[in-house]
């Protein structure tokens, strides 16, 4: 019986063939399925407290209906399958990681690998501001509009997606800073040219703010303020961070 040999990471300017590399992809692609695959049993083992936990948003006294045989069940495996993914998600990362580590510069590694465990927590972070934050006024605001008009049941399936979908996003939105930084770093972008296409970006902000599943008026004023915050900060950790490395670069470019 063959035994699984996990993927070992290629050093920069490693050759290696078509195959190899689809080899190594497939065992990464198998470690991160199999990572969700581990979580999923324990978060369905506990969906009754992730659905009760999901539906604290709600305003008091709302509650939610289901249509059909099969919509409780499958509502759970949904639940159980985002909460999964996002236990999964830091093993997923650095799948990703491991994989395109060997095209950059091995001095860029060790810069890279601190992106991905500092998006982990900023993950986190716009997860719990999404939860704590926007969703309450969301919700409220979303299941109360018309109430007068309407007689308003909210469907299991629909709510569960909206919750989920909304956390994902704050998600990752958040880690905007990283994605920026890891830009500056990389060489793509400077801080100059942040500075410069700042309007842009702001309107870029608020464009990505409205697209997030959250359409009101009152969580999109309640996203769009941090992700202001966030964007500008960006800017300058990126004019700061700039400065030391190129420090770096200018030393690396008198030893070689």
């Amino acid at each position: 019986m063959a035994r699984f040999r996990p993927p070992r990471r290629l050093r920069p300017g490693e050759e290696a063939t078509l195959v190899e590399h689809l080899g190594e992809l497939r065992t990464r692609l198998l470690i991160a399925l199999g990572s969700l695959a581990a979580f999923f049993p324990f978060t369905f083992y506990v969906h009754e407290q992730l659905v009760e936990w999901l539906m604290r948003p709600l305003p008091e006294g709302r509650k939610l209906v289901t249509f059909g045989v099969t919509e409780p069940f499958f509502t759970s495996v949904k639940v159980a399958m985002f909460a999964a993914l996002a236990l999964a998600l830091p093993v997923i990362l650095y799948q990703l990681w491991s994989f395109l580590a060997p095209a950059l510069e091995e001095h860029l590694q060790r810069t890279v690998s601190i992106f991905v465990a500092i998006a982990t927590l900023l993950f986190a972070g716009g997860v719990a501001f999404a939860y704590f934050v926007v969703l309450p006024r969301a919700v409220s605001f979303l299941v109360n509009f018309d109430s007068d008009l309407y007689d308003i049941n909210i469907r299991a399936s629909y709510y569960f997606s909206f919750v989920t979908l909304a956390l994902f996003a704050m998600g990752v939105v958040f880690e905007m800073p990283v994605f920026l930084l890891a830009l500056v770093r990389l060489r793509v972008l400077s801080a100059d040219t942040l500075k410069r296409n700042r309007r842009l970006g702001i309107f870029l902000v608020v464009l990505f703010a409205v697209l997030l599943p959250t359409v009101d008026p009152v969580s999109l004023f309640f996203e769009t303020i941090p992700l202001l915050i966030l964007f500008e900060l960006s800017i300058q950790l990126a004019s700061v961070m700039e400065k030391r490395w190129e420090r770096t670069w200018a030393e690396e470019a008198v030893e070689l």
